[in-house]
């Protein structure tokens, strides 16, 4: 018989909470590398102890602080599916609304991003990006159980990694450059590129 989980104790989703929020405040003002663990549990009003109990440090709180700002990312990004919508229209460009929500959250995105961020964050959303590019290529079948977030627990994609890559970079450089230009211009200039990814049929790689 299968039992249902129990769920979340409401301390620790409080806990949890008062913490993310202190790291999402305090990377607006600060680099990520000069957070500590003492600054974090004074602005989220806990015990060094209690952080322990749920991160192992500041850069997996920041993964999971972000969680959330990553998954909107991941919603707007744009991963093409094709050239054409099934009903044979044109794509609409989405890529507008991905910088646009890009700028929304500069402060955060360049702290975990860019030269003084996270090397492990950036991996993490490199992971996200390619995973919704395998469920816009129809491969959802394909996917890890539920709780898997692991690059060697997916299938090789190297053509969901190449658009992953493609997002993630062209993101970074925005955000490395001051945001020039506006949301609306950047995705015009990208778009056809992204098309001309998706005219192209991926071919399957087998491990040798």
């Amino acid at each position: 018989m299968t039992h249902a989980s129990a769920p979340p104790d409401r301390r620790v989703l409080r806990s949890r909470a008062a913490l993310e929020a202190a790291l999402r405040e305090l990377v607006t003002e600060r680099d990520l590398s000069q957070i500590t663990v003492a600054d974090l549990t004074k602005r989220a009003g806990v015990n060094r102890s209690t952080f322990y109990e749920h991160y192992v440090d500041v850069h997996d709180l920041a993964v999971a602080a972000c969680t959330a700002t990553y998954d909107q990312l991941v919603a707007v990004a744009p991963i093409p599916h094709g050239p054409r919508e099934p009903d044979g229209e044109p794509l609409s460009n989405p890529m507008p609304q991905l910088f646009a929500h890009v700028a929304e959250h500069a402060p955060l995105y360049r702290a975990l991003l860019c030269d003084e961020g996270s090397a492990r964050m950036i991996n993490h959303l490199l992971h996200r990006i390619a995973l919704a590019a395998r469920i816009s290529r129809g491969l959802a079948d394909e996917m890890p159980s539920a709780g898997s977030d692991h690059p060697a627990q997916t299938p090789h994609d190297p053509v969901a990694a190449f658009m992953a890559g493609a997002v993630l970079g062209t993101v970074i450089d925005w955000l490395r450059r001051d945001c020039p230009g506006t949301p609306e211009e950047i995705g015009a200039a990208i778009w056809p590129y992204a098309l001309a990814c998706a005219e192209v049929p991926p071919s399957p790689v087998r491990s040798a």
